[in-house]
């Protein structure tokens, strides 16, 4: 049986059948003893009292009556058996029925109570065997997310730790008479101010886009010149780093429905990945290709690569690819990436990376839909 429905019809059945079953029993059994004891006056006889020798009239009407009697007399036995029976049965089928309930219960107590780690049983396939298989799915993404908490505030604090010390140190250096107070020292303690806040920017962004608290302008957008428009915003760092930043764009692209400074944000967060990892020299091309349904962009570059763990992992917030790069070496804050997916997602469409290994070079793509 695969449905609440069916057990308690099954249920319900069985005790009927069972109490009808204790019934017959109940009555054949004491039946003889009933008849006897009312209709023949005990194993002895008539009862006490009767006449000997009533009229026919009389002695229809008591036979009548005692039949009467005996037969009230067996069904109240047997009535009595078979509701004690039915009473047990009820109990032991509504034990069945209710204990998965009673064990979510407690599971929901003890998550309640932080123990994400709880989990139910599941055995079946009916409602209650797919309510508690959600239960279990329930726990364990906020097992997760619980777990993702954790660590996002451990890496906010060792994010901000950095600039902090950095900033302190120089500060105390300078009191000390350590450090002298010259434009170097100056232009330090500034750089790292500004990274602080970059930061916090970027936590702020990334609160909002995983949290959906923000609205899609959608207008129709040029998405060649959006692509430009952002290779232009970069072109100073790529100049300086030496790397070759190329479009290759197809003239017929169709307009999109999207938010322009959204879908601008996801091109300058892609192509700002690929300047950090791509070493000087290098290059990097924005390219699309179109379809019936969607355009699909990619941002190639030529730079350090990945492994098939870290295509897994890299667009999980604070990820870094070179666990020992670090943000002033130009690792970024680890969100860039993080908040692109969200923005991606947020119009429908999809992003992930391919590389054919590392320090061969990857590709991140994504697509947009060409209607809402």
């Amino acid at each position: 049986m695969k449905s609440i429905r069916s057990k308690l019809l099954f249920s319900y059945l069985l005790v009927l059948l069972v109490g009808v079953a204790v019934t017959l029993l109940s009555v054949s059994f004491t039946s003889r003893f009933a008849y006897n004891r009312q209709m023949m006056g005990g194993p002895e006889g008539m009862h006490t009292g009767q006449q000997l020798n009533p009229l026919p009239q009389q002695r229809a009407q008591m036979q009548f009556t005692n039949f009467r009697v005996a037969v009230l007399e067996s069904l109240g036995y047997a009535v009595l058996a078979a509701s004690l029976v039915a009473v047990l049965v009820s109990i032991f089928l509504s034990e069945r029925i209710v204990s998965p309930l009673r064990m979510m219960t407690r599971a929901t107590g003890r998550i309640a109570a932080g123990h994400y780690d709880e989990r139910i049983g599941v055995d079946g396939e009916d409602e209650l065997s797919q309510l508690a298989g959600s239960f279990n799915q329930m726990a364990g993404q906020l097992e997760l997310t619980e777990s993702m908490r954790r660590r996002l505030i451990g890496d906010v604090a060792h994010e901000l730790r950095t600039p902090l010390t950095t900033i302190k140190g120089s500060l105390e250096g300078l009191m000390d008479g350590v450090l002298q107070p010259d434009a170097e020292t100056y232009s330090q303690i500034l750089e790292e101010s500004e990274r602080l806040g970059r930061l916090v920017d970027d936590l702020q962004e990334l609160s909002r886009v995983e949290s959906g608290a923000y609205t899609l302008d959608r207008q129709p957008v040029d998405v060649a010149a959006l692509a430009a428009t952002a290779a232009k915003r970069l072109a100073r760092q790529f100049d300086e780093k030496r790397i070759t930043l190329s479009l290759s764009l197809p003239a017929d692209l169709p307009p999109l429905p999207a938010d322009e400074d959204r879908i601008l944000q996801v091109l300058t967060n892609l192509l700002n990945n690929a300047l950090q990892y791509t070493p000087a020299s290098g290059s990097v091309t924005v390219s699309a290709q179109k379809n019936a349904e969607f355009v699909q962009f990619s941002v190639q570059d030529s730079g350090a690569g990945l492994s098939p763990a870290d295509l897994e992992l890299v667009f999980t917030r604070f990820y870094r690819v070179d666990k020992s790069r670090s943000r002033q070496a130009g690792g970024g804050s680890g969100i860039g990436l993080t908040i692109a997916r969200h923005l991606v997602e947020a119009h429908g469409g999809r992003i992930w990376v391919e590389s054919p290994g590392v320090g061969l070079g990857s590709t991140f793509y994504f697509t947009l839909p060409r209607s809402r």
